[in-house]
């Protein structure tokens, strides 16, 4: 009986959970899908990440605002009174 190429192929390795190795087939960077071969990384400009709510760089820049606009008028109540 002739092998097939999928069977003779790299394995990927990675120690698993029950600390055998894996025996999912290796893709070119030496490990399978699951532990790494398919994906190169995060995505660039990555969406996720972006920051909205108290701690967005808008209300960051608002809230200083409104604190140096509140100690220039504590400035001026202390001058008048």
């Amino acid at each position: 009986m002739q092998r097939l190429q999928m069977h003779s192929s790299l394995r990927c390795g990675a120690k698993t959970r029950s600390a055998n190795p894996c025996k999912s087939p290796a893709m070119p960077n030496g490990r399978c899908r699951l532990h790494g071969g398919k994906s190169p990384g995060a995505p660039r400009g990555n969406s996720n990440a972006f920051k909205h709510g108290r701690y967005s760089a808008e209300a960051i820049a608002e809230r200083r605002r409104f604190r140096n606009l509140l100690a220039e008028i504590t400035k001026v109540i202390e001058l008048v009174g």
